[in-house]
């Protein structure tokens, strides 16, 4: 581990003030379906969840572009689908971070065919290195350096996500 990027403190409050911005972003009423990016989502949309005043429901999906190594691999695979039914409801895609944004490009279009009344994306990481996103995310955490970056919920490996801050590699 090189240096802490984001601290617990910073994560929080940006966690708390991204919770308000969602909850004011939807009529109140209006069916809202948080689907956490597994696995590296986790620590986030737990937090998130908390911090949206008003009722959110959370479903989870997972895919993977990385493997063992620390740039995407340029495939996403689909490990796991959402159970819960997406038509008619406010979606967000709840993602870790946005690398090469490979992963969102190819889950995009597959949930936007199963009829959501929006489909917007929640990131804790930008690095906006993506070229050619189908969609950019609408909230966004931190805009991230270039580096490796592990903790509250990323990994290398599988390693380091017990962190509860966010540190380079």
């Amino acid at each position: 581990m090189r240096r802490i990027v984001y601290t617990v403190d910073d994560i929080a409050q940006r966690v708390r003030e991204m919770g308000e911005e969602i909850a004011g972003a939807y009529p109140p009423g209006e069916d809202l379906l948080l689907l956490g990016l597994l696995k590296g989502s986790f620590m986030f949309i737990s937090d998130l969840i908390r911090d949206i005043p008003r009722p959110a429901q959370v479903d989870f999906l997972v895919a993977s572009s990385y493997g063992s190594g620390t740039t995407s691999s340029g495939t996403v695979r689909l490990l796991y689908d959402p159970e819960a039914n997406l038509a008619g409801r406010h979606v967000i895609i709840v993602e870790d971070i946005v690398d090469s944004g490979t992963t969102l490009n190819r889950l995009i279009p597959l949930l936007d065919a199963r009829g959501p009344k929006s489909l917007e994306v929640c990131a804790l990481l930008h690095k906006r290195i993506a070229s050619n996103l189908v969609r950019e995310a609408r909230w966004v955490g931190f805009d991230a350096p270039p580096e490796f970056l592990i903790g509250y919920g990323l990994d290398h490996s599988e390693d380091f996500r017990n962190l509860p801050f966010i540190a380079s590699l």
